[in-house]
Order: C-alpha cells, then structure tokens, then sequence
C-alpha cells in the first residue's frame, strides 16, 4: 500500500469507521437529532458547529487538491447555516460524507512524491503535514462531540 493510500484509509476511518480508536464521526452522528445537534450546552459549541468546522477545512483542502487555490479563513470555520429541521441536518451530514469521500479518493491519487511537496503556500507546510493535520483535526473535534452528545443525553434523562 502506498504511504497516500494509508493516509486516505486514516481519513476515512475516522468519518466512517475501522480506525485504532473505534470512534468515528458517522457512527456517533448516526442518532443525533437536529435539536440535539443545535442544542447549546453552556458555552461549548453545539454538535452541528462543530461538524461544519471539521467539513470546512476538508473543503478547503479539497479546493487544493482539485488544483484550485486555498481560500479558507479561519473566522468563518464555525459559519454553520441555520439548521431548522432534520431535513437540513440531513442535508449537512451528507455534504460532509461526500466531501470525505471525495477527499480520500483524492488523496488516494496522489504519487508519494506529492507528500513532501508545499501545499498551496510555503507557509503552510507540506502535503504530508495538512493531510495529517486534518486527521487529527477531526479526531480533535469527533472528541469534543462525543463528550457534547453525552452531556445532551444526560440532560434529557
């Protein structure tokens, strides 16, 4: 297996599952209701903010990965749309599946050689160093989520 094959395999397990830690984001998102995922636990961010924000630097990685250049602030991670109902929970889960997808396949394409390239500016590294930091990026967040989704449980007895 190639080293971005591997990389691709890490990003998938934590958005759909089979990783070391046997926690991912479908899997805990998959009985999270719209109001659950609205709902305000004292100042923590709510559930759905937190799964935009993982989504949104997918996204912008997709844009450099696609060719295209990075344009991603980080004032607007946490920009997610309203969420009135299931249907526009829904409709958040599914963007954020397909980008996942979309994003290992692509990563999955990349020669190892393309790793230790600079990705979109010097300033933000190599290939290697972004493809990780989303990884851990999202475990970072799937961690926070797991632990918002208890203390909502708990609130609702």
């Amino acid at each position: 297996m190639t080293l971005t094959a591997q990389i691709a395999k890490n990003f998938r397990e934590v958005h759909f599952g089979g990783n070391w830690t046997w926690s991912n984001l479908k899997d805990n998102l998959a009985d999270v209701t719209w109001e659950q995922a609205t709902r305000k636990i004292e100042s923590f961010n709510t559930i759905a903010a937190l799964v935009y924000h993982i989504n949104y630097y997918v996204r912008a990685g997709l844009k450099v990965l696609n060719n295209q250049p990075l344009d991603s602030h980080d004032k607007y991670s946490f920009d997610v749309p309203p969420i009135q109902n299931q249907a526009d929970w829904e409709q958040l889960l599914n963007q954020v599946w397909a980008d996942a997808e979309t994003f290992a396949s692509l990563v999955e394409q990349l020669p190892d050689s393309k790793l230790h390239e600079i990705f979109a500016l010097e300033k933000y590294g190599d290939y290697f160093r972004n493809l990780h930091g989303v990884i851990e990026h999202t475990h970072y967040h799937l961690g926070q989520i797991v632990i918002i989704k208890k203390m909502i449980l708990l609130q609702e007895g």
